[in-house]
């Protein structure tokens, strides 16, 4: 593998300090075009909207509003990591209740929390839904989800999450795909430039997923981790096949062996055909209108073909499977059986 084709430790690790926390917020979508809440089916709108109106300062009166251009949504966001007060994030709104679409609402002012229930951030904007619903009286087209939206910036930090990343005296990186060859080509990396430039081993691999750092003297740690994260570092992973039999979508991993096998593929089609036909008697007979039972069976089997598959790398794998002529699903079934007869040498993942 080539320096051109290794990764950099950024983009295959994340620093541990450096985490997102989620945030979550109850609000309401007003503006839509009839396309809200049946506040009649959804009571918890009509009181929401209530609450907002006392809270600025309009007396509601007793009844309920029939009004649908109000939506109960639930908003959430992704507070990254070392984010100040007043700076922006984005968040995602969906319905809570039966509205139809949010498109052409806009999200009222909304408190974001955290899981330790205080408020983090506040929400307010227009919603941007990428879905479209079209409606006539015989016939609806929708295309997308218009029920779900996002508001670009459309939070403001209030109150940051306390961080320690300057006051550690480590850097601990964990790897997104953990491996242990990896792990260690990671510690080697560090090792080999703070060995020439500070003259002092400082990484070490602790197990598949971590690899600690010490920070070396006479250098702030946010510019020992900018030295760092771009060491470009040679990747490994297990040899995996992972395989969706509800889409029909196969992935097969570079490091994919399958010893030397014969494999046979072919169906069964049968087709039952029912056609009764309706027997009229002979003229001037006493005979009666009947039905008579007519069956149709066809069966035809396709392939049956059989191949050698060896697959010392992927595009041989994928050619020998190619060559048998099947189908996704087909490949899927092959997969397993070859995985059944010890030929598979890899995981086999199903999702």
């Amino acid at each position: 593998m080539t320096a051109q084709a290794a990764s950099r430790i950024k983009d295959i690790a994340s620093v541990q300090s450096a985490r997102d926390n989620q945030l979550i917020g109850y609000g309401l979508v007003v503006g839509l075009q009839g396309t809200g809440d049946g506040l009649r089916n959804a009571p918890f709108t009509d009181q929401s909207l209530r609450a907002m109106l006392e809270n600025l300062g309009i007396a509601t009166e007793g009844g309920q509003s029939n009004a649908n251009n109000v939506a109960a949504v639930l908003v959430t966001a992704n507070l990254p990591p070392f984010a100040s007060v007043g700076s922006r994030i984005d968040v995602s709104v969906s319905s809570l209740g039966d509205a139809t679409s949010l498109r052409g609402g806009t999200l009222v002012m909304t408190s974001l929390s955290g899981a330790d229930g205080q408020i983090y951030a506040v929400a307010q904007g227009g919603v941007i839904v990428s879905g479209f619903q079209a409606e006539g009286q015989a016939q609806t087209l929708t295309q997308g989800v218009t029920t779900a939206g996002r508001v670009p910036n459309g939070a403001i930090i209030e109150r940051e999450v306390a961080a320690t990343f300057e006051g550690a005296g480590e850097l601990v990186f964990q790897l997104r795909n953990p491996d242990f060859s990896t792990a260690v080509a990671v510690a080697d990396a560090v090792n080999a430039y703070t060995g020439q430039r500070y003259g002092a081993v400082t990484a070490k691999a602790r197990d598949s997923v971590e690899v600690a750092v010490a920070l070396p003297q006479s250098v702030s740690l946010t510019r020992f981790l900018a030295e760092i994260e771009g060491l470009r570092v040679e990747t490994d992973a297990p040899a995996r096949v992972v395989v969706n039999e509800r889409t029909g979508t196969i992935v097969i991993g570079h490091g994919v062996r399958i010893s030397e096998v014969a494999v046979s593929y072919g169906t069964l089609t049968v087709r039952v055909n029912e056609a009764p036909t309706i027997v009229q008697p002979a003229p001037f007979s006493d005979g009666q209108t009947a039905i008579e039972d007519r069956t149709d069976i066809y069966a035809d089997a396709e392939g049956g073909q059989v191949a050698i598959i060896d697959g010392p790398d992927l595009r041989t794998l994928v050619g020998g499977l190619n060559s048998i002529g099947v189908k996704p699903d087909g490949i899927i079934s092959i997969l397993q059986g070859i995985k059944s007869a010890g030929a598979l040498q890899a995981e086999l993942v199903l999702q």
